[in-house]
């Protein structure tokens, strides 16, 4: 025993304590779990009003593209409730909250440009006397020529930047050396974040100028920056705070902006409170979604499948102004090669500038619209050559020593695609089931089957370079509980849990121990937004800088006190490891504190080893890759284009997991909205260009009954080559990929009313409508 009555452990049994002991791998449950199922959890509309808060609501557009020849806002302002009307003259400072392009006012001035557009701020005494008032202005329009559709876009040469082109190799002489080709058009459509939570931001004035702003955001420091320019004030005079959001998927990245803005500019004009919180209706209005994509492709390939060349032409339905399309147009040109190497490739890609919500980031960036191009392609050409398409795919994937240069001229180093989709094909009886649905589809006339298995590899990290970085704040104190405030944002994805294990890992502590508090710009300043799936890896590898900071204090402390080198003092188990002695965490805590020992830390990370340049887009631009798989088994109705998902079997690359249990539940969770995209997410603008699917009524997420019976999620056996947090890779982006299974496999059944030998032209969302009409395609392509 010790002086503290402590046993002494022998440094043989204490060095295998602290080698088995592990906080990180470990299938933790949510951090908010027990909130969240007890209806406990605050949300930003949970929090507690202050004396005299008002509220606002937005008045909007009701014309696509039209001048403002006049606005009658008296029976607005005479509405009851109403304290003020404010339009963009009321702004004090910069009327504008783009992210990248200042092309996007907060409040329009004289030109609308979309159905939708906010014009006005209410601000009432309620949610719902703002509601009801902004619907009362009275506003004279002179309508323009509006486009809506992205084809429309590229016809007028409208785009908000410049066209971009990304090409390897000689395409031409390629084509020219093909033996076959295959040519088309694809329209893939764009989905609705449908966040559970929608856009709310809660402004508080404060003394001296100051503001704090509660917002539902993935990015504070952006919202940081919006406010403090719109009141013409220093971003230190703005705080902004977001403890969770109820879902966020890339619509709460730069669009919360607009919401956070607003209220602030009503809080310092009133010198009150001010919530504003959308209505699902005009959040779907006025918000931007997933880019919708047109494509134009051309491919070369030989007698075996191998492709020879490859040019695809992409434009997307930007909306009226730049947003984010631009890094996610980006994205989709380094995403279209998938898991195959293309040797003489030429890509093109444009955003359209179109009269409709300015679309934005949403889960895949880009990413998901450009992979799903090249698998269209390879399903034709398999078709074409009457072979399964996972041998086409395999023949093309990306090698391990050669044939492992990306078009953007980043080599794959980490390239495990063949290894899992073995498994893979191994796991989900793959080629029997093929042999299965070829025998039960020719003697079924209306119900046919299908089944796709489709791969996933999917750059992470943010591609503009300075963004890769993160900040963290860890507390240690007296009674040994530690407190961790990062700059990622909790939108159920679970970040804070998995930071609260690298820091108990680190620290050597249970988790319990440990507790993440609210995102705050005043804790962490200029933090990147959670997005692009780097949010563990960037935030993880800054908490662990900062809780490693305050063990090796530590360490240095107990080894002067007890003897031996701070080296080889172990923290483990909720013990300290010193000199042959076992201290409790808690006991080491408390002597440091009265030495004097500083127990708090903060903690800085940047990812190393990426750059790209945007002219001849070419670089570096991820950190690795995450890799998966996929097979789908559908049945369809042809006679009325139902379908039903029979099974699903995923296998996910997250390298060493920083918590599994977490992670299948991402992958989860992903499978089914990308799912929903593909297949029943349709949005539908009307010939004025008011937006039709703006409500759970007419807009179709998956339920729990679209989920398959038989769904069988797994994480691969790896560990990341890069030094990611633990070894650890992203899993917030990538599994949305691996649904295309599910539209191939639809493609898959419908080609079977031809005997897989009409190529049927499906467009996504596959809904009941797009099915019926390939249906038609092929049977009348035979008669």
């Amino acid at each position: 025993m010790n002086d503290a009555g402590t046993p002494i452990l022998a440094e043989q049994a204490a060095a295998q304590v602290s080698e088995a002991w592990t906080e990180v791998g470990r299938p933790r449950p949510h951090e908010s779990a027990v909130l969240h199922v007890l209806g406990q959890a605050t949300y930003t509309d949970d929090i507690p009003e202050l004396a005299g808060t008002l509220h606002a609501a937005l008045g909007l557009s009701s014309r696509p593209h039209a001048r403002i020849l006049g606005i009658e806002l008296d029976a607005v302002a005479a509405s009851r409730g109403v304290l003020a009307v404010l339009t963009a003259q009321d702004i004090p400072g910069l009327n504008d909250c783009g992210p990248i392009i200042h092309d996007d006012p907060i409040l329009t001035d004289g030109l609308v440009q979309y159905v939708g557009q906010p014009i006005f701020i209410v601000v009432a005494d309620s949610h719902d006397n703002a509601r009801r008032a902004a619907r009362l202005a009275n506003i004279d329009y002179e309508d323009l020529p509006a486009i809506l559709t992205p084809q429309a876009a590229r016809a007028a040469q409208s785009f908000v930047l410049p066209p971009m082109r990304l090409a390897r190799g000689d395409a031409e002489a390629a084509f020219a050396g093909a033996p076959h080709r295959v040519r088309g058009e694809l329209h893939v459509g764009g989905q609705e974040q449908f966040y559970l939570e929608g856009q709310i931001a809660y402004a508080i004035p404060g003394e001296d100028r100051g503001m704090h702003v509660y917002c539902s955001t993935q990015h504070p420091s952006e919202m940081q920056h919006v406010v403090a320019h719109a009141l013409g004030l220093h971003s230190h005079h703005v705080t902004v705070e977001c403890r969770r959001m109820g879902g966020g998927f890339g619509g709460k990245e730069s669009q919360s902006a607009l919401w956070a803005a607003a209220a602030a500019i009503a809080a310092a004009r009133l010198r009150r409170p001010v919530k504003l919180r959308a209505d699902r209706d005009d959040d779907m209005l006025v918000t931007g979604k997933r880019h919708c994509f047109h494509y134009e492709y051309e491919v070369g390939y030989d007698a075996q499948g191998r492709i020879l060349a490859a040019q695809v032409d992409m434009v997307s339905r930007a909306g009226y102004s730049a947003d984010l399309s631009g890094p996610v147009a980006t994205r989709a040109v380094c995403h279209f090669d998938n898991a195959y190497y293309l040797s003489d490739v030429e890509i093109r890609a444009a955003c359209g500038k179109t009269n409709t919500q300015s679309n934005t980031a949403f889960r895949g960036f880009g990413g998901p619209q450009g992979a799903i191009a090249i698998e269209y392609v390879i399903d034709e050409i398999a078709r074409h050559l009457g072979r399964d398409p996972l041998d086409i795919r395999r023949l093309n994937f990306y090698g391990r020593q050669e044939r492992n240069v990306t078009p953007y001229g980043q080599e794959i180093v980490d390239n495990v695609i063949h290894e899992l989709v073995d498994e893979l094909e191994g796991s989900s009886d793959y080629r029997a089931r093929r042999a299965a649905i070829e025998a039960f589809n020719k003697t079924s006339p209306v119900l046919k089957k299908g089944l796709a298995l489709t791969p996933v590899k999917f750059g992470i990290a943010f591609n503009v370079t300075h963004l890769n970085q993160a900040g963290a704040l860890v507390h240690v104190y007296v009674d040994g509980s530690i407190l961790v405030n990062h700059g990622g944002t909790e939108m159920g994805q679970g970040i804070n849990t998995k930071v609260m294990q690298v820091v108990a890992h680190e620290l050597g502590v249970d988790l319990e121990r440990v507790r993440a508090t609210a995102t705050n710009t005043s804790k962490v300043a200029n933090t990147s937004a959670t997005a692009a799936s780097t949010g563990a890896d960037l935030n993880g590898k800054a908490a662990q800088d900062a809780a490693r900071t305050i063990r090796e204090r530590l360490a240095a402390f107990v080894a002067g006190q007890f003897g031996g080198e701070a080296s080889e003092v172990r923290f483990a188990d909720d013990t300290v490891f010193v000199a042959g002695q076992a201290l409790r965490f808690g006991e080491v805590v408390a002597k440091a504190y009265l030495a004097r020992v500083q127990l708090w830390s903060d903690g800085f990370y940047a990812t190393p080893g990426l750059h790209w340049d945007p002219k001849t887009m070419n670089g570096r631009p991820f950190s690795y890759y995450a890799y998966g798989a996929a097979v789908s088994e559908v049945v369809v109705d042809t006679l009325t284009g139902e379908w039903k998902l029979l099974r699903a079997d995923a296998l996910y690359d997250a390298g060493n997991s920083l918590n599994p249990a977490i992670d299948i539940g991402q992958v989860e969770g992903a499978f089914i909205q990308g799912m929903g995209w593909l297949t029943t997410e349709e949005l539908w603008w009307n010939g004025d260009g008011a937006l039709k699917t703006h409500a759970p009524s007419t807009y179709k997420i998956p339920g729990v009954s679209d989920c398959p019976q038989d769904f069988r999620v797994r994480l691969f056996k790896n560990r990341n080559v890069e030094d990611s947090i633990h070894r650890s890779k992203a899993v917030g982006e990538p599994p949305l990929l691996l649904p295309f299974s599910v539209f191939f496999a639809i493609r898959d059944a419908v080609s079977s009313v031809g005997g897989h030998r009409v190529q049927p032209p499906l467009n996504a969302p596959a809904t009941c409508e797009e099915i019926l009409k390939a249906v038609a395609f092929v049977e009348a392509a035979l008669a």
